[in-house]
């Protein structure tokens, strides 16, 4: 299961925020997504009957076991009542750090974790401040 990091937002606006600062910084577009009745994003896109079914069916998919269920009920009822969530899929111990720092600046209500600890042979990020082009652009100059 890949790791994910759920935030809840009181609002919209705010969720919209900590998305854009997330991407601002690097994360990829396609590992971060807001879900809101305003913009359901990926829940939109599933074929279930209403849009409290079509929330509930994507919070399942991040969410696993017993209490996973619980979890994505309690998402899913935040969100049809006006709340938004930001979820990003990192890649790496950096990566969980940066979207955890960037994800807590916005204050969440609720800040969810899932199968953080499956990323350990994974690594998103750079292992020094220089970028790897720069690195290699600049030995050889």
């Amino acid at each position: 299961m890949p790791a994910v990091l759920v935030a809840l937002y009181d609002q919209h606006a705010t969720a919209e925020s900590a998305r854009t600062e997330l991407v601002n910084d690097g994360f990829p577009t396609d590992r971060v997504e807001l879900t809101s009745t305003r913009e359901p994003g990926h829940a939109g896109m599933i074929p279930a009957e209403g849009r409290a079914q079509r929330f509930r069916e994507y919070f399942q998919t991040l969410f696993h076991g017993e209490s996973g269920e619980r979890r994505a009920d309690a998402f899913t009822n935040r969100v049809c009542e006006g709340h938004a969530t930001v979820t990003v899929h990192p890649r790496g111990e950096r990566e969980i750090a940066r979207a955890k720092e960037l994800l807590s600046r916005h204050r969440p209500q609720e800040l969810a974790e899932e199968s953080l600890d499956d990323t350990t042979m994974e690594q998103a990020a750079a292992k020094s401040e220089h970028p790897v082009v720069e690195s290699v652009v600049g030995r050889n100059s």
